[in-house]
C-alpha cells in the first residue's frame, strides 16, 4: 500500500514539474554481502516507485577523508533529495561512523541518523526531522492495527541509536506511556507482560517469551537473527527476538520474521526520500534558484567604483556556487570571494536544456567607453535580483596592461559591478600570468631551435633530441608525431636513415617569417621593437623582435575558443610560429612543447566563479584582444553557465569594442566554433558618443567634455544616429533580434533619450530602452531586462555572415561591404603574398578575424558616423591556425600600448589602516 501510495505522488510530482525525479544515492564501503541484498531491495523498491537511485560503491581502502568527500559531493548535489550511507562501513582504514552519519545534510538525511535529526525528534520536532526508517516502519504498522497509540503502556526492548532510542521518542511524542528495557533489566518478562504495545530490538534470538507477552497486546520484532536448523540447506533459519509461535497465541498482531519489518523499513526509505523531494519542490522549483540577492544601498551623488565596490559584503563564493547548482567537488577556492569551476560540471550538466544566450554589445565608441561592462553587469542584476530569473553573467578578464594605463578597470562600473573589483581587475587567480609564460616558453623554444641548428651538425642534434637513458633511446609521443607528419612510420631511433634524421632534427625556421612575439602584462611601449640576442654567449645570432601585451597572444585566443582541455591541447599544438625555409609552417608541436604548454594552461582553462554587487553568478574567463583576436570571454564559460541557469534562463555575455567588431566575431568566429546560438543582441548606446558621430568635437580620457556634450542639441545627436541605425543592420543580417539599451548619462536631456528610442525603434530594433543603471544598479535596468525577455520568445533565425569554405579574400570583402560600409577592399603586395602562402599550407578555410580600429566603421579612426564608399586598405594578414582564425591587419595598430602621462597607477595605492586597495580602477 505505502509503495503504490508513493507512485502515485511521484507520477504527480511528474505531471506537475516534467522532467523532475525524487533522487535517492546510496554510499557504500566495501562489498559485504549482506550490505549488498540489501541495497539491490532499496534499489529495486526505488525503481518500483519511480525514484531515480544511485549507487555510490567506494572500495574497502577507502579512508575516512575519502568517504567525507563523497558525502559532501552529495549533499550538494541538488538533484539528490535523499541520501543514505549503508552501514556497516566495510573498511580496512579506521572510520568513524558517527563522524560519518553525521557529515550528512541533516535535509537529506532520510536515514534519520544524524545528531541534529535525532535531537529534532527527542524533543518533538517530529515535522522538521527524519526519523530513522526502522522505528517508522513500526510506527506505521501499528496504525495499521486501528488502535490507538495515545495512553497505551509501551514498551521498548533495546536502546540502540537505530531502532531503540528513537522508538523510545516516536512512542512518547505519540502520547503513549513508554518503558525502555534492554539487557540488564532485571525485571524484563514483568515488563514486558505490562505492554499494550512492544516492540523488541535486541538482537538475541528469540529473547522475549510468549508467556510474557500480555493477552492483545501489538507485538513488533525487529530482530533478524539466525540459528542452526538441520532441516534447512544452508543449516540454519531466520528467526526474530521474540519467540513466534509462542507469542502470535497471545498477541492481537505480531510481525513475522522474516517479512515483517524488514520490507516496511525499505518503504519508509522510499517514503522519506519523496517527503524529501515533496519539501525541496515547496522550498524549490526544479530548475529555479534558491538565491539571496543583496540588497544596495544607493547613494547621491554616485560613490567612486571602489568606494561602492568595498562598501558591499559580497557573498562567500561557496555560497554562490551552492545557490547556482555547482557541488562541493566541482569547486576550487581561491579564498573567500573567487573560484575556478571543473569542467567536470559541463560533462554532469551535458544533458540539461541551454538557457537563453544574450551577447551585449555597441555602437562605435569614444574613447571613454560606452558602457557595455555596466550593461551587462546591470542587465544580469535586473533579470536576476529584480526579475527572478536564473541569470548568469560572462566576461573577460581584463588585462592589468589598460588597468594600470589609462583604461582603469573592467569590471562594470557605479552600481553595476563584479566584486571585489581589486581582485577582479588585478591578478585573479593567475590564468593571464600561466599564459604570459606558457607563450614565452614558446618563443625561448623558438630562438633556442634556431641557435642550436646553427651551432650543430645533425649527428650532435639527434643525439641530444633523442638521448641515450640507461643504455635505452626512445622517442617520446610529441617525437613520434613529429615523425608521422614527416611521412617517417618508424618508432626505433637506430632505425632512421641520415637523411631521415636530418629531417627530423632540422625544422630550418626561417627568421624573417616568424610571427611568435614574446609578452608581457604591462603597457611598456620600448618593447614595441628590440633587439634580442646580443649576449656573446649567442655567438652572434640577433634579430628583431617585439613584445606584446600578453592578451594578444593566440594563446588567449585559443583558451577563450577552446571547449575543453583535449581540445585546448590540440589547439595549442596546431599554434603556427614561423615558417620553414621551404615554405613549411612551423608549429609547437614542431617545437616539441605542446604538452608543457597545457601542463601550464591546465588550471588557466577552468572558468573563474565571483558575483555582481546584488549577488547575482559571474564567470569571469579568458581575455582576448577585441582588434587581432575575436574579443570575447571563454566558450566553456558560456556553456556551463546556460546548462546552469536552464532552459528558462539567462546567459549574458559581452563582446569586445562595437558591433562591428566584437558582435561580428561573436557570431562568426565564437558562435561556429561553440555551435550556440544567440537569441538576442544588446546594443548599448549613448547621447554622448552618437553627438561624435554627428559631427561633435573629439572626446579625450581625462579631459573635460566639450560643451557641445553638455548641452541638448537634437540636430547633431539625430545625424549621429547613422552610427546606430548600421549598427543595428549590422546585427540583423545575422537574424538576431535587437535592443538598444540607451546608457543615460547625467548630462542628457529627455529629449534626447526620447529621440535615441525613437530612431532605434524605426532602424529596426525590436526595441529600445533608456537605462538608468549605473546610479540604480539593477533596478535601473528591468525596462531593458523585461524587453530582453520579449525578445528572447521571439523566433530567432540566425545565421552566418559567409561560408568558411569561399576564398580568403571573398571572405574579407564581404565583411567589409557588409558591415563597415566600404565598396570594396585593397589587399597590399605583403597581404597578397600571404593570403596566398596561407592557402597553399591549407589555412585558407580558417574565418576571418578583422584587426582594425575600433573608433571608426572605417579603418580610419577619424571617419566618424557610418561612412560609405571608402576602400578598405589590407596590409598585412596573419595567422592564428590553433585558435583558428586569419587576421587581416587593417592600417597601422599596436599590440603593445603605452602609458599616458598620467597612468591610473597614481591613484592606486595600499590603505594605511586596513591594508586593503585604494584608488580609482
Amino acid at each position: 500500500q505505502v509503495r503504490e501510495r508513493l507512485k502515485n505522488q511521484v507520477i504527480e510530482m511528474k505531471e506537475k514539474y516534467p522532467g523532475f525525479r525524487p533522487g535517492l544515492a546510496i554510499l557504500q564501503v566495501g562489498n559485504r554481502d549482506d550490505s549488498n541484498l540489501y541495497i539491490n531491495m532499496k534499489l529495486k523498491a526505488a525503481a518500483e516507485i519511480g525514484i531515480n537511485a544511485n549507487h555510490i560503491k567506494l572500495p574497502n581502502t577507502a579512508t575516512e577523508a575519502d568517504v567525507l568527500k563523497c558525502i559532501a559531493s552529495l549533499n550538494g548535489d541538488p538533484a539528490v533529495h535523499g541520501f543514505i550511507v549503508q552501514l556497516p562501513l566495510d573498511s580496512d582504514k579506521p572510520i568513524n561512523t558517527e563522524k560519518i552519519t553525521n557529515a550528512v545534510a541533516p535535509e537529506k538525511d532520510v536515514d534519520g541518523l544524524s545528531s541534529i535529526n535525532a535531537g529534532k525528534l527527542s524533543r518533538g520536532d517530529l515535522g522538521d526531522c527524519f526519523i530513522p526508517c526502522t522505528p517508522k516502519g513500526c510506527m506505521e504498522l501499528i496504525r495499521q492495527t486501528g488502535v490507538q497509540v495515545a495512553g497505551k503502556r509501551a514498551v521498548v526492548v533495546g536502546r540502540s541509536k537505530i531502532v531503540g532510542a528513537p522508538m523510545h521518542d516516536l512512542l512518547l511524542w505519540n502520547h503513549a506511556t513508554v518503558t525502555t528495557c534492554h539487557s540488564k533489566t532485571s525485571t524484563l518478562a514483568e515488563e514486558v507482560g505490562k505492554a499494550d504495545i512492544l516492540v523488541v530490538a535486541a538482537g538475541k534470538a528469540e529473547m522475549v517469551k510468549g508467556e510474557w507477552i500480555k493477552p492483545g497486546a501489538i507485538v513488533i520484532d525487529c530482530g533478524i537473527n539466525h540459528v542452526p536448523d538441520s532441516t534447512k540447506a544452508s543449516g540454519k533459519r531466520v528467526v526474530g527476538d521474540v519467540a513466534y509461535n509462542t507469542a502470535k497465541e497471545k498477541a492481537s498482531y505480531i510481525t513475522p520474521v522474516p517479512g515483517g519489518v524488514g520490507p516496511m523499513t525499505v518503504a519508509m526509505l522510499m517514503q522519506s526520500t519523496v517527503e524529501s523531494a515533496q519539501r525541496f519542490l515547496e522550498k524549490f522549483q526544479p530548475g529555479k534558484w534558491n538565491i539571496h540577492y543583496n540588497q544596495l544601498t544607493l547613494k547621491t551623488p554616485v560613490p567612486s567604483d571602489i568606494e561602492i565596490s568595498q562598501s558591499c559584503l559580497p557573498k562567500s563564493i561557496a555560497q554562490v556556487a551552492q545557490e547556482v547548482g555547482l557541488l562541493p567537488d566541482e569547486l576550487e577556492l581561491y579564498g573567500q570571494t573567487k573560484a575556478k569551476v571543473h569542467l567536470s560540471a559541463l560533462q554532469r550538466l551535458k544533458n540539461q536544456p541551454d538557457g537563453k544566450y544574450v551577447v551585449v554589445t555597441g555602437i562605435t565608441p569614444t574613447p571613454l567607453g560606452e558602457g557595455k561592462s555596466t550593461t551587462t553587469v546591470g542587465l544580469v542584476q535586473a533579470l536576476g535580483a529584480h526579475l527572478h530569473q536564473n541569470v548568469f553573467a560572462c566576461v573577460r578578464q581584463p588585462s592589468q596592461g589598460p588597468t594600470f594605463g589609462i583604461k582603469g578597470g573592467a569590471a562594470g562600473g557605479g552600481y553595476c559591478q563584479v566584486i571585489p573589483m581589486e581582485e577582479f581587475n588585478l591578478h585573479l587567480t593567475g590564468d593571464i600570468h600561466a599564459i604570459t609564460a606558457a607563450n614565452n616558453l614558446v618563443a625561448a623554444a623558438i630562438d633556442a631551435r634556431i641557435f642550436h641548428e646553427l651551432t650543430q651538425n645533425d649527428q650532435a642534434l639527434y643525439t641530444r633530441l633523442v638521448p641515450s637513458v640507461n643504455g635505452v633511446r626512445k622517442f617520446s609521443d610529441i617525437q613520434i608525431r613529429r615523425l608521422q607528419k614527416l611521412g617517417i612510420n618508424k618508432t626505433d631511433p637506430t632505425t632512421l636513415t641520415k637523411e631521415e634524421v636530418k629531417l627530423f632534427v632540422r625544422l630550418d625556421i626561417d627568421p624573417g617569417t616568424i610571427t611568435w612575439q614574446r609578452v608581457l602584462d604591462t603597457n611598456d611601449r620600448f618593447l614595441r621593437k628590440i633587439t634580442i640576442g646580443q649576449s656573446p654567449t649567442e655567438k652572434g645570432f640577433s634579430r628583431t623582435a617585439q613584445f606584446d601585451i600578453t592578451v594578444s597572444s593566440e594563446i588567449m585566443a585559443v583558451l577563450a575558443l577552446s571547449d575543453g582541455l583535449d581540445d585546448m591541447k590540440k589547439r595549442l599544438g596546431r599554434m603556427v610560429v614561423a615558417s620553414s625555409k621551404r615554405g613549411e609552417p612551423v608549429t609547437t608541436d614542431d617545437l616539441g612543447v605542446t604538452g608543457a604548454l597545457a601542463v601550464l594552461m591546465k588550471d588557466a582553462v577552468k572558468p573563474n566563479l565571483m558575483q555582481t554587487l546584488e549577488g547575482t553568478p559571474v564567470f569571469v574567463h579568458a581575455g582576448p584582444f577585441a582588434n587581432i583576436a575575436h574579443g570575447n570571454s571563454s566558450v566553456l564559460a558560456d556553456k556551463i553557465a546556460l546548462k546552469l541557469v536552464g532552459k528558462d534562463g539567462f546567459v549574458v555575455t559581452e563582446a569586445g569594442f562595437g558591433a562591428d567588431i566584437g558582435m561580428e566575431k561573436f557570431f562568426n568566429i565564437k558562435c561556429r566554433y561553440s555551435g550556440l546560438r544567440p537569441h538576442v543582441v544588446v546594443l548599448v548606446a549613448t547621447v554622448r558618443a552618437l553627438k561624435m558621430h554627428g559631427g561633435g568635437p573629439a572626446v579625450t580620457a581625462g579631459v573635460p567634455l566639450p560643451k557641445e556634450y553638455m548641452e541638448e542639441n537634437l540636430q547633431l545627436l539625430a545625424k549621429g544616429c547613422s552610427n546606430l541605425n548600421k549598427q543595428i543592420q549590422n546585427a540583423r543580417l545575422f537574424g538576431v533580434p535587437v535592443v538598444v539599451a540607451v546608457n543615460a548619462f547625467k548630462t542628457d536631456t529627455k529629449a534626447e533619450l526620447a529621440l535615441v528610442v525613437k530612431l532605434a525603434k524605426e532602424a529596426g530594433a525590436f526595441d529600445a530602452v533608456e537605462c538608468t543603471h549605473w546610479a540604480e544598479g539593477g533596478k535601473g535596468a528591468v525596462a531593458l531586462a523585461q524587453a530582453v525577455q520579449r525578445a528572447s520568445q521571439t523566433p530567432s533565425n540566425f545565421r552566418f555572415l559567409y561560408n568558411v569554405e569561399l576564398p580568403v579574400i571573398d571572405k574579407i570583402r564581404l565583411i567589409a561591404q557588409k558591415i563597415y560600409g566600404a565598396s570594396d577592399i585593397e589587399l597590399l603586395p605583403e597581404a597578397q603574398e600571404k593570403v596566398t602562402l596561407y592557402t597553399k599550407q591549407g589555412f585558407g578555410n580558417l574565418p576571418i578575424c578583422m584587426a582594425k580600429t575600433h573608433l571608426s566603421l572605417s579603418h580610419d579612426p577619424e571617419q566618424k558616423g557610418a561612412p560609405t564608399g571608402f576602400i578598405l586598405p589590407i596590409r598585412d594578414v596573419r595567422a592564428s591556425v590553433g585558435a583558428g582564425f586569419l587576421y587581416p591587419l587593417v592600417g597601422t595598430m599596436s599590440t603593445m600600448p603605452g602609458l599616458p602621462t598620467r597612468p591610473c597607477f597614481y591613484d592606486i595605492d595600499l590603505d594605511p589602516v586596513s591594508g586593503g586597495v585604494n584608488g580609482l580602477f
